[in-house]
């Protein structure tokens, strides 16, 4: 059994399939009035546009409507996100190779910031590229990869100085009624016009005694395929 089946079967346990079906503009997914309205997928893409590759997720109502309460403090608190997983490596995207799924997230947590350069990011929904594996610790059976204590991976150079597998790169993110969308120049996402992808919106949460794992998945909300089979075939706009 592959890594990658090991995830979709540790994801199922978390939710009921949704039926969906993939053509060439992405995943398309049937609403499910059971997943609260911003964070219920119906589609899905990733399309490239000459130089810019632009990752769109469209919920059944107003994306970015719904935020994590916050807690005052950063242990325990939590975040909310809509992700893109993808078939890429992490060294395509800066870190060393082979070291997990990798997704692009973005995320909304108003009791930290991960900004690079020690910049400000808790108030306002932002992208992370992040790196996952699997955790039996977790409640949706995966977690945000740990930097052990003492190691020096390589990173990329917009990594905020956390112990995790996480980028905080600055890239366009807008939401307009229905729609998340983030726009990517191609040259910094090595093998991106092959990859595969999916879309998951989920909550994470930071560890109460701060220890390895530092962030869970906690709860899926939805995967766009119903399955995390990585269906969604990145395409070239017109």
């Amino acid at each position: 059994m592959t890594r990658l089946t090991l995830l979709a079967a540790t994801l199922l346990t978390t939710l009921s399939a949704a039926p969906s079906f993939a053509h060439d503009t992405g995943i398309h997914a049937d609403p499910n009035e059971a997943i609260m309205a911003s964070f219920d997928i119906i589609e899905t893409t990733i399309v490239t546009h000459g130089e810019d590759a632009v990752f769109t997720t469209r919920v059944r109502g107003e994306a970015g409507l719904d935020k994590p309460d916050a807690t005052g403090k950063f242990e325990g608190s939590s975040v909310y996100a809509y992700v893109w997983p993808t078939s890429l490596n992490s060294g395509d995207i800066g870190f060393e190779n082979d070291q997990g799924i990798v997704a692009l997230a973005v995320t909304f947590h108003p009791d930290f910031d991960d900004a690079a350069y020690g910049g400000v990011n808790r108030h306002v929904w932002h992208p992370h590229w992040v790196v996952l594996g699997e955790d039996a610790a977790c409640p949706g059976g995966l977690k945000v990869n740990d930097i052990p204590e003492g190691t020096t991976p390589k990173v990329p150079p917009t990594w905020p100085n956390v112990p995790l597998l996480i980028d905080s790169p600055d890239y366009p993110t807008t939401f307009t009624g229905d729609t998340v969308e983030v726009t990517i120049p191609v040259k910094l996402i090595s093998g991106i016009a092959e990859a595969n992808f999916d879309g998951v919106t989920a909550g994470l949460k930071v560890n109460g005694n701060l220890h390895t794992p530092l962030l869970c998945v906690e709860n899926v909300f939805k995967v766009a395929s119903g399955d995390l089979s990585l269906p969604g075939k990145v395409s070239a706009g017109h």
